[in-house]
This record gives C-alpha cells, sequence and structure tokens, in this order.
C-alpha cells in the first residue's frame, strides 16, 4: 500500500509540475510574436526653415534586435498600408517583420494621416527624403529609448522613389528594400491612373483637412481599379483601402519620378537592395515597360540601374495582383522573402 501510495504521489506530483511549467511557458510563447508599440509625435525640419513633425508608429519585439525597418507608404496611402487593422482577406507586413525579429517603425509621410500639413508647394519627394533622413538620425541615436546599429529604409511607390533618395543622397541606411517601382513604367495605365486624382480639398471625407489645391487624392470607388486589379482582393481589403486613402502633394511627383525612376539615380546607392513588384500594370509590359515574366526577368530590365554594391535581389509575387501588393491574398509570401533576404543581407 506504501509503494502505491508513494507512486500516485509521485504522479500527482509530476502532474503538478508539469501543469506549473506549462502555465509558466504559455503565456512567454504566446507574447513570442507580439511586440510592444508605441506611437511618436517626432520633430523634424522642413527645407530649411518650417518645422513640422512625423507621425509613427514604433514596434519592437521581445527578443532584442539591432536593425529597425522605416516603412513609408506611397502616394494617397498613409502608415494603414503597412501596418493594417485586423481585417479578413488583409495581412500585416508590421506585425510579420516584428514576429521575424525584426523593430519597426510605421511613418506618414508629411502632408498625410497624422503627420503636419505644411504648404503643399513646400513639399517634394527630396524634402521628405532629407526628413527621413533626420528620424534615421534619430533611430540610430537613441531618440525613441532603443538605439538602432542598423536601419532598412523600406517603401512602396512613391515611398520607394523617397527611400532611394534618401538611401542615394545621405548613404546612412544599412539596406534598401523596394516595392511598386521600376525604372520604366507603361504610359497608358500610369495616365488613367493620373485622371482619378482629384483636389483632396473637394472629397467629401478629406475636406475636412485639406484645403490646399496642390493635396491631391483619388476618386472614391476608383482605388481597386488603380491599385488591385487584375488581382481579387477581398472585398474587406477593398473597403478598407476606401475608407483609409490619403494624399500626396502634386509637387512630389517631379523629382520623385523625375529622379528616382527616369535617372539611374539608384546607381549611388552602396548597401544591399531588395526590389519587389507584382504583375502591376502600372509597371510590366515587355514592350513599353519591363518584363514581369518572372524575377529573373525582372532583375534584367532592372541590375544596369544598380551598382555592384547594391547586390540586386528581386521578388515578384505570385500569381496575378496590381500596384498595393501588401493587400494581395498572397501577400504574406512576399513578407516572408522580404524577412528572408533582410536575415540573409542586413541581419538582426
Amino acid at each position: 500500500m506504501r509503494k502505491r501510495f508513494s507512486f500516485r504521489r509521485r504522479l500527482l506530483s509530476f502532474a503538478l509540475v508539469t501543469g506549473m511549467i506549462g502555465a509558466a511557458f504559455t503565456p512567454a510563447q504566446a507574447q513570442a510574436t507580439t511586440a510592444t508599440c508605441r506611437e511618436l509625435n517626432i520633430p523634424v525640419t522642413v527645407g530649411l526653415l518650417l518645422p513640422g513633425t512625423v507621425f509613427g508608429k514604433l514596434c519592437v519585439p521581445p527578443r532584442p534586435t539591432h536593425t529597425v525597418q522605416l516603412l513609408i507608404p506611397g502616394a494617397t496611402y498613409n502608415g494603414t498600408y503597412w501596418d493594417p487593422p485586423t481585417t479578413p482577406g488583409v495581412h500585416s507586413y508590421r506585425k510579420s517583420q516584428n514576429a521575424a525579429g525584426y523593430a519597426t517603425l510605421t511613418v506618414d509621410r508629411l502632408g498625410s494621416g497624422r503627420s503636419s500639413v505644411p504648404p503643399g508647394v513646400t513639399l517634394t519627394a527630396l524634402i521628405q527624403a532629407e526628413v527621413m533622413h533626420q528620424v534615421i538620425s534619430k533611430l540610430r541615436n537613441g531618440a525613441f529609448g532603443p538605439r538602432f546599429d542598423k536601419v532598412i529604409i523600406v517603401g512602396h511607390s512613391l515611398g520607394s522613389a523617397i527611400s532611394v533618395l534618401e538611401a542615394a543622397t545621405f548613404g546612412k541606411v544599412d539596406g534598401v528594400l523596394l516595392t511598386g517601382i521600376a525604372h520604366r513604367i507603361n504610359p497608358l495605365p500610369v495616365a488613367a491612373l493620373f485622371t482619378t486624382f482629384y483636389p483632396a480639398a473637394l472629397d467629401p471625407v478629406l475636406s475636412r483637412k485639406y484645403l490646399d489645391p496642390v493635396y491631391l487624392t483619388t476618386r472614391p470607388g476608383t482605388r481597386n481599379a488603380d491599385f488591385f486589379l487584375p488581382g481579387k482582393a477581398s472585398p474587406e481589403a477593398i473597403a478598407l483601402d476606401e475608407a483609409t486613402k490619403d494624399v500626396f502633394a502634386a509637387t512630389e511627383a517631379p523629382d520623385g519620378l523625375g529622379v528616382s525612376v527616369f535617372t539611374p539615380y539608384t546607381l549611388l546607392i552602396g548597401v544591399p537592395v531588395l526590389l519587389a513588384i507584382s504583375r502591376d500594370p502600372l509597371l510590366c509590359d515587355p514592350l513599353l515597360a519591363i518584363d514581369c515574366t518572372s524575377a529573373e526577368t525582372v532583375r534584367a530590365a532592372e541590375a544596369p540601374y544598380y551598382s555592384p554594391a547594391a547586390r540586386l535581389r528581386t521578388y515578384l509575387l505570385p500569381g496575378e495582383f496590381g500596384h498595393s501588393f501588401n493587400y494581395a491574398p498572397n501577400a504574406n509570401e512576399f513578407f516572408s522573402a522580404a524577412a528572408a533576404w533582410a536575415d540573409e543581407f542586413v541581419g538582426r
């Protein structure tokens, strides 16, 4: 009887200890991919004199990291593009990179979102790049708490043009991830896109904030055709994109396109570059733009615009989707590829 009692007692003790270990480890596992985030209003100088603030959200994963990704949205987008609310059919790039072990700072470009809105004529893509350079310096100096040794600048569309200007002009980043941009564009779809822009002052929602006629947005109901087709985004993704649309200053386009796209300014980038696109009608045409048959054909078209130091890599999202492919149903495939590239060429 004693032996039986001893065995039962040991069994009960083992069960209790096992339960305690499980209780101790379960919360830690649940938190393994949960980043700590806080909102920032970052003071910057616009041009030579004007004070401004850039709104951002800094998210740091639980495990220590020395690398932060600075996420810059494109024209008519704000930080929601990189960090959308939980929505059916929509994936979060920001959360994916935090889960991969990288810190992120998602920003609204000046003039958009919750950043300050200077007179539109004061904004150019180069001014935006210089402002991002100020933000990068603050990330490196520990102005927001953590001090980061490495910065990867990440852009979409106009945000990519700004990223090119920052990286090529100031040379203070460790990696460049460009999406939705190439050195040749498809003129007819691009012209059609521009016909859907109109002054934000006329928009039923954005007119409450933007009275400056230089700020433009998209006409209601046009974003699926502008940015998603020929792909099939979820209805929730389309609704989210329409509900969170934003603006850009028309004065950001001349140097954004004229320097970053239409010249080989990218040759001045001296750090690793990943160029990621979809089968985007704005960029893809084997005669008028670039051949998007494969990642290899994209690289063949783009490699002459980058130096050997860029060690250019290209990524083509599988399937059919348009310009804003963070909202593609399979966007998480790109997110995984982005983290793998960062691991290989920059590191945490």
